[in-house]
């Protein structure tokens, strides 16, 4: 993960891209971008911020696996749950949830994470669709 700084240096450079920029959409784009940075750069310094204070992965005795290991099983449901209505939803909601989650990563890996995502979707595009017609 990057440091609250890292990302503000970012978000700094698109304001320069933004401000540089002549035209109108390209613009928009760079300040979406920079707007997006700064968020995540406020996230992290958050998360640092009150670390001491946020839930850790201490043992849960009664079902022996850590905390970090039930919010990953929730956030798979959660990813898997959101899979099967992808289709459902609206195309700019679509993008965002694409965008926001390419950006989850590393930054220098975005690239390569982005193309995993589409791949990803792309091959499962059909499967609720699939299922319910199987369904009797």
């Amino acid at each position: 993960m990057f440091k609250p700084g890292q990302y503000r240096a970012k978000a700094g450079e698109y304001g320069d891209l933004a401000n540089a920029s002549s035209g109108l959409e390209q613009r928009r784009a760079f300040r979406k971008l920079e707007q997006k940075f700064a968020v995540l750069a406020d996230n992290e310094q958050w998360l640092a911020d009150n670390y001491k204070n946020a839930i850790h992965a201490e043992q849960d005795q009664a079902a022996g696996t850590t905390l970090a290991d039930e919010e990953a099983f929730i956030l798979r449901c959660l990813g898997a749950a959101l899979i099967m209505q992808w289709n459902t939803l609206p195309a700019k909601l679509q993008r965002e949830l694409f965008d926001n989650a390419g950006a989850v990563g590393e930054l220098l890996n975005t690239s390569a994470l982005r193309t995993q995502i589409a791949r990803f979707l792309h091959t499962h595009k059909n499967d609720a669709d699939r299922a319910a017609s199987a369904a009797p």
